[in-house]
């Protein structure tokens, strides 16, 4: 029988195994000698930091924490068309290896190989490579940026499924232990290969450089995909995954008459300040220390009717540059699994609504939204991929910054007035919320971080809105629009969770 046990030590005892041993002992009255970690999760809200244990042990050895998968060979199988090589195509993929179903997966980009020499190329000479960036190519824009793994879905059986899959591909076995799992932009690459590996040696397909284009539509059907604007290709289903920044494929969408809403998103900056700083800040003081994990934060303030809020914090990270389109900036993080580096960075980021503008019902009144910032960031520098930077407190104060400390962007920030650059509706609810987040805390708001600009892509500005039973589009009941491209999840978690869903529909019905 397993056994759980559950208790608080400081950080130092609970990397001790002996202090373990000796807490079984004392709580359990007797020895065993088989036990691990089940959950473990950091308390630091008063100076003396805690860590939340959650042990399992027994008298015989404990049993794998991962289930075993069984992938069919599926070389004959019916096809499942599968547009993205995201989280959600790839777990929509396995899932249908899992279901005796043959999934051809269509990505714009490249695989993660080729990929890594396109962002290499952004970074050191600003040559964006429009099909394969941070966003475009396989694994989506989570393999690049950070592989981050926290989800607030409250179905434990389905993010428990996804984390062992994971596992299962090589990530550490902590992800299914830590409160906030990360596997790190350094190591999850090899795990997206692995998972590749195994779709094709169970015959399935992967197509790279291989763009939507168009499609047709018939009976209220998709008939036919375009690929590369020359070949056709005859479907029974599609899951359309292409993520939230293929702006492409709403056109395509749209132009076919194919219903879109125009959906809330988020828009701000992304700050960035020294890691030692935040954990000072967050651990009352303690820094460099070797028994607890680099400083997070999370962050929310209601400023005039709006949310204000934290996006996508990356301790010890870095700032990437996101665009997909040249005469854009966009602005990302991510952190490496160690989370090592000297900075912390954090999208800010201002909710935004159809309701804000005076056309709401346009499908593509957010987009257009985005795309302005964006393009207006851009031409504020007049360089490809440099952004539009202020230090935090002359942004709040209204002043121009006359010199920077480093910063992790690698293409270069450039001294700009984003007080006045930036919307102003966005711009004032930002220098709000960062005297509010100073008060919760103190020493946060410093002319030592970095405001770049924009953090934009948080999640779709469009709904492609989907039957709420069985997923498929409202109107066409064959094309399943999946995950963050279609306004249905945000991160790697819970869009695998839907990737795997939208399969799990397919196959009920057939």
């Amino acid at each position: 029988m397993i056994y759980t046990l559950t208790f608080t030590c400081t950080p130092e005892e609970a990397q001790s195994t002996e202090f373990i041993q000796q807490m079984l002992l004392r709580e359990c009255g007797k020895e065993y000698p088989y036990f691990r970690w089940k959950k473990r999760s950091i308390d630091a809200r008063s100076r003396n930091i805690k860590i939340n244990v959650t042990l399992e042990y027994s008298k015989e050895p404990l049993p794998p924490r991962v289930r075993n998968f069984s992938f069919h060979k599926v070389n004959k199988s019916p096809e499942i068309h599968i547009v993205g090589a995201g989280p959600a195509g790839l777990f929509a993929a396995l899932k249908a290896i899992l279901l005796g179903y043959k999934p051809v997966i269509f990505e714009r980009g490249k695989n993660v190989r080729a990929r890594r020499r396109d962002l290499a190329l952004i970074a050191r000479h600003q040559v964006l490579n429009e099909e394969s960036n941070y966003c475009f190519g396989e694994g989506g824009a989570g393999t690049y940026s950070d592989g981050k793994l926290y989800t607030r879905s409250k179905k434990r059986g389905e993010v428990d499924l996804i984390l062992e899959i994971l596992v299962h591909f090589g990530a550490d076995e902590n992800i299914l232990v830590d409160a906030h799992p990360h596997i790190g932009t350094n190591k999850l690459p090899k795990i997206i290969e692995n998972i590749r590996e195994c779709i094709l040696a169970q015959g399935g397909e992967i197509h790279f450089n291989s763009q939507l284009t168009g499609l047709r539509t018939a009976k209220h059907k998709v008939t036919h995909l375009e690929i590369n604007g020359q070949k056709w290709i005859p479907t029974q289903h599609v899951i359309l995954a292409t993520g939230h920044s293929a702006r492409d494929v709403f056109y395509t969408l749209h132009r076919e008459g194919i219903k879109l809403l125009a959906k809330p998103f988020a828009l701000g900056v992304r700050v960035e300040h020294s890691q030692e700083l935040i954990d000072r800040i967050q651990y009352h003081g303690r820094v460099n220390d070797q028994f607890i994990p680099p400083a997070s934060y999370s962050l929310v303030e209601q400023v005039e009717g709006k949310g204000v809020y934290s996006f996508c914090m990356c301790p010890g990270g870095i700032i990437a540059p996101c665009a997909t389109k040249n005469g854009e900036v966009v602005t990302n993080g991510w952190s490496p699994s160690k989370r090592n580096n000297p900075y912390a960075n954090s999208g800010i980021v201002v909710a935004i609504d159809p309701s804000d503008f005076s056309n709401p019902e346009d499908p593509f009144v957010c987009l257009d939204f985005q795309k302005m910032v964006e393009k207006t960031c851009h031409d504020a520098t007049g360089n490809n991929q440099k952004v539009p930077g202020q230090r935090l407190l002359d942004f709040v104060e209204g002043r121009q910054s006359v010199d920077f400390p480093r910063s992790s962007y690698t293409p270069g920030i450039e001294s700009v007035r984003l007080d006045l650059l930036l919307p102003s509706f966005v711009a004032h609810r930002l220098q709000k919320a960062f005297r509010a987040f100073d008060r919760k805390m103190p020493g946060f708001l410093t002319n030592d971080a970095v405001v770049h600009a924009p953090e934009s892509r948080t999640s779709s500005p469009i709904l492609i809105p989907r039957d709420r039973e069985k997923l498929h589009h409202v109107e066409i009941t064959n094309l399943y629009p999946c995950a963050e491209g279609a306004g249905y999840a945000g991160g790697i978690v819970s869009a695998a969770i839907d990737g795997i869903k939208c399969m799990g529909a397919i196959a009920d019905i057939n």
